[in-house]
């Protein structure tokens, strides 16, 4: 379906891939892997025709339909939602008034022989048949459906979309990219502003759409669930695989098993021959070999191992001070927004040690019952802190609170005690920030690289209470695997608000779940309460039908 050939793309003298090739076919689900910087989101907006490569072509079909999520994108003003997602179905609306304009004026003219006449016949013709080739839909139906199935309420679809966030805003061009029902869809961490609930919607959507994905995602659940194709962008090359993320990852390790047993035998072999043309460069009767020998050396092709994080950092929180068996108590706690009511009538026990995972739609009341306990915003009921507590709390705005005027490396330096002092570097590497990004003022990072170092910041404060929302938006899964351990050492009790059902899973052993104005505690792990409320979900669709 799209064939790219021979793409090379290099930026002030740097080669960021060179020469690759591959095809797109029909019904290809793909994850796009490799690290960070690798080119992955390049090679997206080619495939996007958003950017040109150095060299080579891409070819699609002129009937193909691609469309394109990046990363970062804002929705105009002036339009509802209903009506920002409806613009999916535009240009089949305006095709329909160009028909129904054309045949009124045919209507009444009478130069039938004219060939202005001919003209629109023709176009009418041709239209016609696009127009009524397309699959005849119920467009305000399937609007709604695809609204509702990422999460938004039926009481949202009329309000303007200046009402909602960038997450939300992202959201409404997801549904007008799925609405268009595109040949190929390319999808840049598509899952960012998605709750659970809407992540397990889209990957339905995408497995029973049956067209082309390609998907950039640092959510491995996600990956492993919808795709069946792995293509990596490691050194400049790319490594396709017909195999699920988990499969390929296997497969990977044991090529570079065979890449460093090539790589290790090569350098043998060169030390070896280096050796004899040393030894017999001044001896006549070996002249022959050792000239051939060193022709042979100028020739070779040298070997190379793909790149890949070797470093076993294991990163650990400083030892938590001991608090109270109880670091938070609540009794018949209850929010309301003027006549919104967030949750009501909540009586729950966080244990000293527990870990917990806050789970539910977006809007349903996680975040703001953090901002209770952080005693941020006023409340009903009794909400009763531990002795001894010390809380430290990460969320998207962390990052606003860095000193600007500081460079990566002195916010880290200025708060490291102990042995980690040593390691500054190597736990500013293991979350994306080199040496000379370690360099730079805080002021000049992106919102994503602020997010990280703030990250980092509170892997070193010693707390006994830790409390994260979405602390994985912006970490690769390197990374993420690294703060997942550290926070599974971690001695003192975690409340993490997240969407990640891999990074929850062997993390937390209890379940808040946010919903219809109530807080239900499971004691059970993410993927336990997931599949029981699968089942739950079913039943009750059982019973309305």
């Amino acid at each position: 379906m799209i064939t790219a050939d021979a793409l090379t793309v290099e930026f002030g003298g740097t080669t960021l891939f060179k020469d690759i090739s591959f095809a797109i076919n029909d019904g290809d689900r793909i994850a796009l892997m490799g690290k960070n910087g690798a080119g992955k989101s390049t090679l997206l907006k080619i495939l996007a025709g958003q950017k040109e490569p150095t060299r080579g072509k891409i070819s699609i079909p002129k009937d193909c339909v691609v469309a394109y999520l990046p990363q970062h994108l804002m929705t105009e003003d002036g339009r509802t939602v209903f009506e920002e997602a409806a613009q999916a179905f535009a240009s089949i609306h305006a095709m329909e008034a160009r028909i129904n304009a054309i045949n009124d004026e045919l209507a009444t003219r009478t130069d039938y022989d004219s060939p202005e006449y001919m003209h629109l016949i023709e176009e009418v013709s041709n239209l016609g048949e696009k127009f009524y080739s397309i699959e005849e839909i119920n467009y305000d139906g399937e609007i709604e459906k695809t609204l509702l199935g990422l999460g938004f309420k039926r009481s949202d679809l009329h309000k303007q979309t200046s009402d909602f966030s960038g997450g939300w805003r992202m959201r409404i061009e997801l549904a007008k990219l799925l609405l268009r029902k595109p040949d190929v869809l390319l999808l840049d961490e598509p899952t960012n502003h998605l709750d659970i609930e809407s992540i397990q919607w889209l990957e339905d959507f995408l497995i029973e759409n049956g067209k082309a994905v390609i998907v950039i995602s640092h959510d491995r659940a996600f990956v492993d669930h919808i795709t069946t194709r792995t293509i990596e962008v490691t050194l400049g090359r790319i490594y396709d695989y017909k195999a699920s993320y988990s499969h390929y990852l296997e497969l990977r390790r044991e090529r570079r098993q065979q890449q460093q047993k090539q790589f290790d035998d090569q350098q043998k072999m060169i030390a070896e021959t280096k050796e004899f043309i040393e030894r017999f460069k001044g001896t006549y009767s070996k002249t022959l070999q050792v000239q051939s020998r060193v022709k042979m050396l100028e020739k070779l092709e040298l070997i190379e191992v793909d790149e890949e994080d070797t470093s076993a950092l294991r990163l650990k929180f400083p030892p938590a001070p001991r608090s109270g068996n109880y670091p938070v108590i609540a009794e018949n706690l209850s929010k309301n927004y003027g006549e919104k009511n967030v949750f009501s009538g909540a009586n729950f026990t966080i244990k000293r040690g527990e870990k917990i995972a806050f789970v539910g739609k977006n809007g349903e009341g996680k975040s703001t019952l953090v901002k209770c306990i952080m005693g941020e915003i006023p409340y009903d009921g009794t909400l009763t802190i531990g002795h001894n507590v010390q809380i430290a709390y990460f969320a998207q705005n962390q990052a606003s609170l860095l000193d600007g005027e500081l460079t990566v490396f002195q916010t880290i330096d200025d708060i490291a005690v102990g042995d980690i002092r040593t390691k500054i570097r190597d736990l500013l590497g293991a979350f994306m920030f080199n040496k000379e990004e370690s360099e730079k003022k805080v002021k000049v990072l992106s919102g994503g690289e602020r997010t990280r170092l703030a990250m980092v910041k509170l892997l070193l404060e010693p707390v006994n209470l830790l409390i994260l929302d979405e602390p994985t938006n912006h970490l690769d899964l390197r990374t993420k695997d690294i703060l997942k351990q550290a926070l599974s050492d971690f001695d003192g009790t975690l409340i993490v608000v997240s969407h990640d059902r891999d990074f929850l899973d062997g993390l937390v052993e209890i379940v808040y779940e946010f919903g219809g104005g109530r807080i239900v505690e499971h004691q059970e792990g993410i993927y336990d309460f997931l599949k029981r409320k699968k089942l739950e979900n079913l039943n009750e669709l059982e019973r309305k039908n």
